[in-house]
């Protein structure tokens, strides 16, 4: 007699994110192999359970593997299967004791094995899980559970270097996963902290410190707090590059025109080859109606160091749109356009630039197309910021 077990399940909680994986947890059993103990009771048992998970009746399924262990304690498979249905129901503790028991039995099972590491994960119990799950994350590297597990159970074992290997091994093929990339965010802060914590104990009150606690702070988009610690770090070290620079990226994202370009300067004096300070500067300049003269000269300083600077090329043709160039603005917005279609700005003042050739059709083309992506802009970071509330909860 013959019975096959596979299955289909579901991890919920922090592993989820509703992955569905189809497993063969044994090779098929006969009576041989399993010391004659699939008999036809046990064989209706399994039958009956299996119809009563389909039917999403857990209770009833449960019960049967139950009886079929009690009729059959050397079938392995039957703990395997028992085992996850208390760990989709997140009962972590008996679902961790079902599948110790099934792994004495055969410990060749890595599927219950991984199971038993994320049900002591979820148990709080890291330092047993974490052997289970990466052997399990070695012999399956695509198990998205299993590996998001692991980076769990490495961050809470304070070993974030290799979580984040862990991550970023996985987002090589699931770039777009939310959860992992959050999860490496936390790791990625965790090893900021880490750094902090060993600079504060050489010196608190060093400028890399303060650096430091304000790069934490922006990636947490605290300005406010980041605005203090790059105020001290710019304090302490005026001639140092890179302090001033840092302060203004602050006030610039702040939307703090006057004091972006204050500072900007100041770095530009220290490190006049600065070609990303020196177009934020004219961006800064440009977007108070500052000197589109003094601005263009920044901005043919700043693409004349980095030609690719795509942003410095919209912001030069800006300054000459401003000066009435149009004619001199159309190579760089094309260029850019070329670069970054989908940039809704970039067709915005190319419908300037052909409105003031004479161009109203072409002009009209490029504000069509300016609100579409408008409007697609703004549906993604709805989107976006949804996806993130909804990765937060999940890694949470």
């Amino acid at each position: 007699m013959k019975m096959e077990m596979f299955f289909v399940y579901r991890f919920p909680g922090s592993f989820a994110c509703g992955v569905l994986i189809l497993l063969a947890l044994a090779a098929p059993l006969t009576a041989q192999s399993s010391g004659n103990e699939v008999t036809p009771a046990v064989q209706q048992l399994y039958e009956e359970a299996r119809a009563a998970e389909q039917q999403g009746d857990a209770a009833t399924a449960i019960a049967k593997y139950r009886e079929m262990i009690r009729l059959a304690p050397r079938l392995a498979p039957a703990y395997n299967n028992l085992g996850m249905l208390y760990f989709n129901g997140r009962d972590y503790t008996s679902a961790a004791s079902v599948l110790e028991r099934g792994l004495r039995v055969n410990p060749n099972m890595p599927t219950a094995a991984a199971l038993l590491g994320l049900s002591y994960s979820e148990l709080g119990q890291n330092q047993r899980a974490e052997p289970l799950l990466e052997r399990a994350a070695r012999a399956n590297p695509s198990d998205a559970n299993v590996q998001l597990g692991l980076a769990h159970v490495l961050l809470n074992l304070g070993r974030p270097e290799e979580a984040t290997q862990c991550l970023n091994e996985y987002l090589k093929e699931n770039p777009r996963d939310q959860q992992a990339l959050y999860l490496l965010g936390k790791t990625y802060l965790q090893l900021s902290e880490a750094a902090l914590g060993k600079i504060n104990q050489i010196d608190p009150n060093s400028y890399v410190a303060h650096e430091v606690a304000g790069e934490i702070d922006e990636s947490m988009h605290n300005y406010d707090g980041a605005l203090l610690e790059f105020k001290k770090a710019v304090d302490l070290a005026p001639q140092q590059p890179g302090t001033h620079l840092r302060l203004a990226n602050i006030y610039w994202v702040m939307g703090k025109w006057n004091s972006a370009q204050a500072e900007f300067r100041q770095e530009l004096t220290i490190n006049p080859n600065d070609c990303i300070a020196r177009w934020k500067l004219a961006n800064s300049m440009l977007e108070v109606n500052g000197s589109s003269d003094e601005a263009l000269d920044d901005l043919n300083k700043s693409i004349a160091a980095c030609p690719n600077l795509m942003q410095a090329h919209v912001d030069r043709a800006r300054a000459l749109i401003k000066l009435s160039r149009q004619n001199d603005a159309l190579p760089d917005l094309l260029l850019a356009e070329k670069n970054s279609p989908d940039e809704p700005s970039i067709h915005f003042y190319l419908a300037s630039v052909y409105r003031a050739q004479g161009h109203a059709e072409q002009a009209k083309e490029e504000l069509h197309r300016y609100g579409e992506l408008q409007r697609q802009a703004s549906a993604a970071v709805a989107q976006q910021a949804n996806e993130e509330i909804t990765a937060k909860s999940a890694a949470h």
